[in-house]
This record gives structure tokens, C-alpha cells and sequence, in this order.
């Protein structure tokens, strides 16, 4: 940069301009700069945010290409198809995994229309089944209602199971030779010459039906839970019994003789397993019974064919028949076989 002088009689004053020939090569190199840029600007292409690189199609080297939008994050999917699935993306959820757990969208107006079974089965299912399955129950029984006169004896049923909760079977008490007549029975005759009719049974067969109306379950001894049903029985059969000679014991002897007798009773049965059971039941065994006669024919002795002798048995026993109760408690266990059953649900 150079400074001129003038002359005093002029202005007075020192003027400053600039050297033109040494900023020439500076404007030079500012255009020379100005012109690269612009070529750059020109070369580069116009998507200058995207970048090319090979599509999953294509095989190495092939030289197609795809764009892939640096703006977007990596597993975004192009809007439209947020819809279809990445097959190279990795398995995730319960509908990739299994499609058919997931109902399509144009499956839920065939499925509305579909009927569906209102029956909703609230109750648990049963400890054990009676359905098709045989009941083995030997028992003891033991008289409730003769205070005269005993008649313990075993006893067994056999029932099956024609739906869970009716039977059908047959049931059979054995009495000969364990009847009972109380010692005070037997001194009071003796002492008062006061006796009272007395009968004793030698078997009994029915055919029974066995309806089970209630079961469930109860908690005992604060660990456990017991399984239980309550059951009514009612059937036909036959009794065979005898007058015990009381009254004239010397001169009369009888005979066993079947009578017809129904039976009624009700039973608790509390289950050990599923094929094991103790029960307890109370039934009543109805038939009509010959009594011994209170008075004896005042004939001769030891003249059978005479009517109004002792020895003649039409003189043994009362007119008609009265209707007799034993009621019996019966205690025993319960077998069911088969051991195991399996459950069949409705659908």
C-alpha cells in the first residue's frame, strides 16, 4: 500500500488508495475458489442425503441398488406397508411364533356367527365316578328297634352303576345261629310267667335300587378334605324266619319260612380313595311275620292229629300275620372296581 504527498498549496492533505496491482492476484485466487465450488455443486448428485447400497435380492456385485432413508430409524417400516411382515426380521410375539393363535381380522365376523354352548359347568369335577363301575359292600348289621331280641349278622351288596348317580343290585344278610335273646328276657318268663312273642331270621336276599341325590365334600381333622355322598336305597326280596318257642317251649318247635319283604333305607358313604369308601346306612326290612300263639290248647299232650292238643301245630301260631319292622344299622366299607375311570367332558 502506497501513501502520496501533495503539495501544501493544494489541500493540505495525505490521501491513502490502494495498490490496484497487488490486489489483483488475490482476486484471482477468491474466483479460482469460487469456480471449484461451483463444480463440486454441479457433479454431486441431487439426492445428496442418500445412500446406495445392495438390495436383499440381488446377489453380491450385481449392481442394483436400493435407498435406504438415514432419516428413519433402522426398523421402520416405508409408509403403506406397516401392515406386512419383515421375513428377515426376527421371530417376536405369540402371532409370529404360532399364526393360528391369533384370529385374522375377516375371521372374527365367522366366528360371531358361530353357535356357542351356553351350559357352563361350574361344579369341580367328582372325586370319584360311580359311572359303569361295580360297588363291592360287605357289611355288619346289628338291630335298632327289638329290645327283646337281636339279629346281628354280615351281610354284602353288589351294585352297579347305570349313570353316576343310579344302581341297580342285589343285597344278602345272614342271621342263622347268631340271634339273640337277652338273659333278662329269658329269667323274666321264668319268674313272671309274662312272655312276649319273639321270632328270629335265618337269611334275606332283595333286589335293591340305589339313587345317590347328594355328594360333595367337608373338611375333617383341619388337614384333610373328604369326599362324601348321601344315598337312598329301596328294594324286593324275601326273609326267612321263625317264631322263637316262648310260650310253650316244650310242645312247639318251628319251622324257617321265606316271606316276602321290602326294604327301605338311607346311607352315608365317605370316601378313603377313589376306589375306596366306609359307609353307614339305615335300613328297614318290612315283611309280615307269624307270631306264636300266647295260649296253649287245654287237650291232652302228645296227640298231634287232635285239634285241641298241644302237640297239634295249627294251635302254635296267631291268626293272620302282623307286619313286622327290622331296622337293622349296617357298617361296612365300600370297593369299587375298576380301581381307575377317566373323565369324559362335554365339548
Amino acid at each position: 500500500m502506497n501513501f502520496r504527498i501533495e503539495p501544501a498549496g493544494s489541500a493540505g492533505r495525505i490521501e491513502r488508495k490502494p495498490d490496484e496491482a497487488r490486489n489483483k492476484p488475490v482476486e484471482k485466487m477468491s474466483k479460482c475458489f469460487a469456480l471449484a465450488a461451483a463444480a463440486t455443486l454441479l457433479l454431486a448428485p441431487v439426492n445428496a442425503f442418500a445412500q446406495k447400497g445392495p438390495t436383499k435380492a440381488d446377489a453380491p456385485g450385481a449392481g442394483q441398488t436400493q435407498e435406504l432413508d438415514l432419516d428413519q430409524p433402522a426398523d421402520a417400516k416405508p409408509a403403506g406397508q406397516e401392515g406386512t411382515a419383515n421375513p428377515a426380521a426376527p421371530a417376536g410375539g405369540i402371532c409370529e411364533i404360532d399364526p393360528s393363535a391369533c384370529p385374522k381380522g375377516q375371521d372374527l365376523g365367522e366366528a360371531a356367527k358361530r353357535k356357542v354352548k351356553a351350559d357352563i359347568y361350574a361344579v369341580e369335577q367328582i372325586y370319584a365316578l360311580r359311572y359303569h363301575r361295580f360297588e363291592l359292600q360287605p357289611y355288619w348289621n346289628f338291630t335298632l328297634n327289638d329290645q327283646f331280641v337281636s339279629h346281628p349278622g354280615p351281610g354284602l351288596a353288589m351294585n352297579y352303576y347305570l349313570t353316576n348317580v343310579l344302581a341297580v343290585g342285589l343285597n344278602g344278610n345272614f342271621y342263622s345261629g347268631l340271634n339273640v335273646d337277652s338273659d333278662f328276657n329269658f329269667q323274666n318268663r321264668r319268674a313272671t310267667r309274662v312272655a312276649v312273642p319273639l321270632n328270629e331270621y335265618s337269611w334275606s336276599g332283595a333286589l335293591d335300587f340305589t339313587y345317590v341325590p347328594v355328594y360333595g365334600k367337608f373338611a375333617g381333622f383341619s388337614n384333610f378334605i373328604f369326599s362324601y355322598d348321601i344315598f337312598v336305597q329301596g328294594g324286593v326280596g324275601a326273609i326267612s324266619t321263625r317264631p322263637i318257642p316262648v310260650i310253650d317251649p316244650d310242645n312247639r318247635k318251628f319251622d324257617f319260612a321265606p316271606k316276602v319283604a321290602f326294604n327301605v333305607g338311607i346311607g352315608l358313604r365317605v370316601f378313603l380313595t377313589r376306589w375306596l369308601a366306609a359307609n353307614i346306612m339305615i335300613a328297614d326290612y318290612i315283611f309280615p311275620e307269624k307270631l306264636e300263639s300266647l295260649s296253649i290248647a287245654p287237650g291232652p299232650v302228645g296227640q298231634p292229629n287232635n285239634p285241641t292238643s298241644p302237640s297239634n301245630s295249627a294251635t302254635w301260631l296267631q291268626d293272620g300275620a302282623s307286619v313286622t319292622n327290622n331296622v337293622q344299622a349296617q357298617i361296612g366299607i365300600s370297593v369299587f372296581l375298576p380301581f381307575s375311570f377317566n373323565y369324559r367332558l362335554p365339548k
